[in-house]
This record gives C-alpha cells, sequence and structure tokens, in this order.
C-alpha cells in the first residue's frame, strides 16, 4: 500500500501485522510485546546497534508498537533512503536472532516497564478497565503482560509466535511520502523472500460482560473510569458513535468538559473516548479528580450521559462533525499518519478508506442517528473502574441505577 506525496522529502515506511496480544497463548500473555523489543536486538548480519546506527546515520528514526490486535514496525527516512529503510525492516522482521542474553537482559527491562505501568494510575487504570469490561478473555490481558510470566518466557515461545504469526497473510507493507508504487512493490518483492508461510490467525470472540473493579491506593487523586460496551470498528454506526464520543468529552466544548470542569471545577481532566475492535469496542469515560470531589462528580457524569440523547442541538452536532473533519484532513499532513491509515486500514477493512470517504461519511451523520447511537451504547451494563482514595465513591449498583432514564 502506499501514498504518494510528491511535495515533501521523506517517506515513513512500515510492516504491519494484524497480530497482537489477543493472538497469544494464554500462557504467554506479552509475548507480542516481548517480539517487539526483540526485533531491536539484533540479526545475522547486524547487531542492535547496527540496527540503529544504520537508520541514525542517514537521520531518520525507527520505531515500533504493540497493541492489542496488531504490531508494527516502522522507518522514516529522506526519500533516498527508502531501500535501507525497507532493508532493515527485512531483515528485523524474517531474521531476528532473539539471543539468550539479549533475551534476558530485556525481560528485565520489560518487566521495568510493567512496574512504571503500575506506578501511573492513569495508565494501569485502562487495563484494568480491560479486564472487567472482558474478563478471563485474551481481549481483557496487558499488552505488556505480566512481570511472572515476562520473566520465565522461553526463548522457543517467541520463535513459535513469529513462525505462526507473521506471515504475509497476517501482513501488509505501507509507505506514503515522496515514493511511488512501483519502487515499494520491487523493494518488497525483493526483500521479503524468508517469510514462514501460514494461515491468518483469528482472535478468540470477544465477550463484553461490564462490572466493577476498585483498588484502594494512597494518592492524590482518584483515577476512574466508566464504560460501555461499544461498536466494532466495521459497523455501521461507527462514525456516529466517534461524534457522540466527540461531543460528549471530545475537547474543551464539549459538555463534560464544560459541566465538570468550567462550571463546577470538579477535575482537571476529563475525556471520553471509543475503541474500536475488530469483533467488539468499549465507550468510556475518564476523570481524574480529588477524593473530597468523587461523591460529586459521579452523579454529574452519569446525568450528562443519560439526558445526552434527549437534549442534543444541532450546533453541537455542527461542531463535532467539524472537529472530526478537521482532526481527519490535518492528519493528512504527516507522512507517518498517512502510512499509518494504510496499514491499519488494510488490516482492519481489507481496504484503504480515502479522506473523502470518511468525510461524506461524517456529513451523513445526523442528529437522530447520534441520539439513536447514545441510546445503543448506553443501554448495556456499565463497567466502572477506580484506582485511589475510594471513601467518597458510591456503590456500583448506585452508579448503574443512576444511568437509568
Amino acid at each position: 500500500m502506499t501514498d504518494t506525496m510528491p511535495h515533501v522529502e521523506t517517506v515513513t515506511v512500515g510492516v504491519w501485522f494484524g497480530v497482537g496480544s489477543r493472538h497469544e497463548p494464554l500462557a504467554a500473555n506479552g509475548v507480542a510485546h516481548v517480539v517487539e523489543h526483540m526485533l531491536f536486538k539484533g540479526t545475522p548480519t547486524r547487531d542492535a546497534f547496527a540496527i540503529s546506527a544504520e537508520i541514525e546515520n542517514v537521520g531518520g528514526h525507527l520505531n515500533a508498537y504493540t497493541s492489542r490486535e496488531q504490531t508494527t514496525y516502522y522507518a522514516k527516512v529522506l526519500k533516498e533512503d527508502l531501500g535501507l529503510a525497507m532493508g532493515i525492516l527485512a531483515d528485523m522482521v524474517q531474521h531476528p536472532l532473539f539471543d539468550e542474553g539479549e533475551l534476558e537482559k530485556e525481560r528485565q527491562v520489560i518487566i521495568q516497564e510493567i512496574g512504571q505501568a503500575e506506578d501511573t494510575p492513569d495508565d494501569i487504570v485502562y487495563d484494568h478497565f480491560l479486564a472487567t469490561a472482558f474478563p478471563g478473555q485474551r481481549l481483557g490481558r496487558p499488552v505488556l503482560g505480566t512481570a511472572d510470566i515476562v520473566g520465565s518466557l522461553p526463548r522457543t515461545a517467541l520463535m513459535d509466535y513469529v513462525h505462526g504469526r507473521y506471515v504475509p497473510a497476517n501482513m501488509v507493507v505501507a509507505a506514503a511520502g515522496n515514493v511511488t508504487h512501483e519502487q515499494v512493490v520491487e523493494l518488497a518483492a525483493r526483500l521479503f523472500t524468508d517469510l514462514p508461510t501460514g494461515e491468518a490467525i483469528q482472535a478468540e470472540q470477544a465477550l463484553y460482560q461490564g462490572g466493577e473493579f476498585r483498588e484502594e491506593r494512597d494518592l492524590e487523586q482518584v483515577h476512574l473510569l466508566l464504560g460501555f460496551q461499544g461498536l466494532s470498528n466495521t459497523d455501521p454506526d461507527l462514525y456516529a458513535t466517534l461524534m457522540l464520543s466527540t461531543l460528549l468529552g471530545g475537547g474543551m466544548s464539549s459538555r463534560l468538559f464544560q459541566e465538570v470542569r468550567e462550571k463546577r471545577g470538579l477535575v482537571y481532566s476529563i475525556h471520553s473516548f471509543n475503541w474500536s475492535m475488530a469483533d467488539t469496542g468499549v465507550f468510556a469515560i475518564y476523570a481524574g479528580t480529588g477524593p473530597e470531589s468523587t461523591g460529586e462528580l459521579v452523579p454529574v457524569v452519569c446525568e450528562e450521559v443519560r439526558r445526552l440523547a434527549r437534549s442534543l442541538t444541532q450546533d453541537e452536532v455542527s461542531r463535532a462533525r467539524a472537529q472530526l473533519k478537521a482532526s481527519q484532513l490535518m492528519g493528512l499532513e504527516s507522512t507517518t499518519n498517512r502510512a499509518e491509515q494504510l496499514g491499519s486500514q488494510m488490516l482492519s477493512h481489507g481496504r484503504y478508506i480515502p479522506p473523502a470517504e470518511t468525510v461524506a461519511r461524517l456529513d451523513a451523520v445526523d442528529l437522530d442517528a447520534i441520539a439513536a447511537c447514545a441510546d445503543r451504547i448506553f443501554a448495556s451494563k456499565p463497567t466502572l473502574t477506580a484506582l485511589g482514595p475510594l471513601e467518597g465513591l458510591e456503590s456500583y449498583d448506585d452508579v448503574a441505577g443512576r444511568l437509568v432514564a
């Protein structure tokens, strides 16, 4: 997949795999993320220093990430260095050494990363939220894994994961910038010749359940997530959901920001988000507040959620549409954003969705569609997750009762 931008001097190129922590064996939670780290640690022709130095010698940079549904390796370089970048990516993906010494060091690095996440309540609260929304399921397990599992993952677990999942059927090569499609096709055909064969891996079906998780911590703030079952990334109502999230808690003019922060001063940070996956999704509101404000905050948030579908205005809908359209179009100025859209959309939809199509779909969403979407989402069983001093937080049943119209 390519997106040619002849007016720029750079190119972002990457390899997108449609596998992540949802596709791990249960006993190897965290292996996808460990593999991502280890691909930077050397091949038969490049050690870890050479991998980074070759890119940085030409002023480029190399990065990667692991999510629950995909793993991505990408580089941004000047246009004349496309071949170098693709050569390094192809070498990393196809010929990782998984050296035992490097693996032992990287296990300790990732265990430190897990500890850092645990010490960051506004980060780890999201892991607890998904574990509560999807209990006992791969989707609810943390991307980083656990210290116990990561600390004992054998080299064979990494090799099995790569050989079974880093296959062409799960893979997209995408580039955006000053590049032609023919360049990328020729380089990919020449460089990606040692991939293992295999079929696309299917994730287990997710089953949203909802519920509650609370953890008392000695913190200055209470970190809250209140969420519901959302929509998959192929649901016809997805664009209505994006607009719903934007007008509820997507900016400084949103209902939650205005009512909770500006009018009442109950929080520093509050926002809503919609996270869509292949077969399900979550719609949630995050807030961080002082323990003395928790008792007032939660009822106010619930009231805003409860009354939203009945009180939408055309001005709000127009503003949310403009925000989303502007965000989409502004993202086109970045080669990395455009490459990310190519890779992710090809994995999710089997095709690239042109910006004009996205804008047209947003234009087609009206007030009634958003109201119907709100009724659909907020009718699901809520998921409540909270970390911090929780004396002021009322019971789950009381919170759920406040959401009933």
